[in-house]
């Protein structure tokens, strides 16, 4: 085999440990999650992040519903239950938090809901690196596409 190859060969398998190693360690490791004085944790200085409950670089949009609270609440958990990748780790009448894994490499990343009135706050974050290159917020707002096409009909029926 010429030298080059085994170059190849070597980088290949030292890219490939490392991303498995990298997909392991943000599986084990829990972002900075849960609520702060009634609010979800605010994001790092770093853009892996966005929240409804920033300003700047790391805002977005809340999910905002017209009828009950608790309608528009369990029309969420029944959506996130059936989106792939996500999985529901705690549970409340107000508050999730969610394990999102990342599409090419599996890597986690912690997405919460907080019920407020008629929005649902949401924060979305990345548990390693700096940059998501948009995944964070890419996934809010196909969340909330979702959950405006999903739950929309079920909202207008509970109200009638």
């Amino acid at each position: 085999m010429p030298r080059w190859s085994w170059v190849v060969v070597g980088t290949a398998v030292g890219f490939a440990l490392l991303m498995v190693f990298t997909r392991w360690l943000s599986s084990r490791c829990t972002g900075s999650i849960g609520l702060v004085d009634g609010r979800l944790r605010p994001c790092p200085d770093k853009p892996n992040c966005v929240s409804s409950q920033a300003i700047g670089i790391h805002a977005i949009e809340p999910i905002r519903f017209q009828g009950s609270p608790e309608s528009a609440w369990k029309c969420l958990i029944d959506l996130l239950r059936r989106l792939p990748r996500l999985r529901i780790m705690t549970q409340t009448d107000s508050y999730l938090h969610v394990e999102a894994r990342t599409r090419l490499f599996g890597f986690v990343d912690d997405v919460e809901f907080l019920l407020g009135g008629d929005v649902i706050h949401v924060r979305s974050a990345s548990r390693l690196g700096y940059s998501d290159l948009g995944v964070n917020r890419r996934r809010v707002e196909a969340i909330r596409r979702e959950f405006h096409r999903h739950c929309h009909e079920a909202l207008s029926d509970r109200k009638s």
